[in-house]
């Protein structure tokens, strides 16, 4: 028999972070979390948490913490068919989904999907964010319920809607062009423009030069982490990045930003992939997934 006591103890440990405030979640003492979270590790000859500040799920803790989750949606939906089970004095705990995406994504369509269904169910959300090629390794290794990836390939145990293309531009400003580019865009003046790159996930920047060149060139980069630093240091000049259409359209309109190479773009699939132990409980979720990408990416 499963100690789900033991089980939400981990869980409750995961989503906040620290034993205390998991005891302060579910009404208990923090030693009482200790002790549950001891005695599990033991019994599994494997340890569930990362001890730090904040406290994270190892892969083993991870595949548990998403077993709570199963658990929390099929006892959410048992309650709201039968309320008269509901016991009168206990703490409404709320059930945290676990979600993985893009960072441009989330930076431009994904946000409206998740707000949409989240303004219509009580669950709450946790999103993680890391490169579209890498997003499956989410759904693969149990950290996450659903995620949006780059993959063509569905992942085992999962099922799989196409939803569009993310559209990219190579953007700079009108002065970093006329600095960098007065004699055109090739191999010769890619090498000595600074690019801008997300992280060393980010192949989105090798990509349109392959597709321009016909062959690898090596640049020199300025590393930035966000989706929206990116299009202002774009506008202020410090480099040329690819940028997500829904992002640029206005400034490429109104000049501030121009084109490197119009008519070359670069266009990124991105499709839904769920969980099939949770679709139907999801399928709300992947509803607004599937209308917000409809109203943005491209066909």
């Amino acid at each position: 028999m499963l100690d789900y006591a033991a089980l939400s103890a981990v869980a409750a440990v995961v989503q906040t972070g620290s034993f205390e405030r998991a005891a302060s979640l579910l009404h208990v003492t923090p030693s009482a979390i200790s002790q549950r979270v001891k005695q599990l590790e033991e019994r599994l000859g494997t340890v569930l948490i990362s001890r730090g500040t904040p406290c994270s799920a190892t892969d083993q803790g991870a595949w548990l913490c998403r077993h709570i989750e199963h658990v929390g949606m099929l006892e959410k939906e048992l309650l709201q068919n039968l309320p008269q089970l509901t016991e009168r004095d206990a703490p409404a705990l709320k059930v945290t989904l676990h979600l993985a995406t893009n960072a441009d994504s989330l930076g431009t369509w994904f946000l409206k999907a998740i707000c949409d269904f989240a303004n219509a169910s009580d669950y709450l959300l946790k999103i993680e964010v890391d490169d579209q090629e890498h997003t499956a390794e989410w759904l693969q290794k149990g950290r996450v319920l659903a995620a949006v990836t780059g993959h063509g390939k569905q992942v085992q145990g999962c099922r799989m809607t196409r939803l569009g293309n993310l559209r990219y531009h190579a953007t700079a400003s009108p002065d970093f062009a006329a600095r960098h580019f007065a004699e055109g865009v090739d191999a010769g003046s890619l090498s000595k423009a600074p690019a801008l790159t997300y992280n060393q996930k980010d192949r989105l920047q090798e990509q349109w030069i392959h597709a321009i060149c016909g062959r690898t060139v090596n640049h020199p980069t300025h590393w930035l982490p966000s989706t929206h630093a990116f299009v202002e240091a774009s506008l202020a000049g410090t480099g040329w990045g690819m940028n997500p259409a829904l992002l640029v359209k206005e400034h490429l309109e109104s000049g501030r930003l121009i084109d490197l190479a119009p008519g070359t773009v670069l266009d990124v699939p991105l499709y839904w992939q769920v969980n099939r132990m949770v679709d139907e409980q999801l399928s709300g979720l992947t509803q607004a997934v599937i209308a917000a990408a409809e109203s943005a990416l491209v066909r």
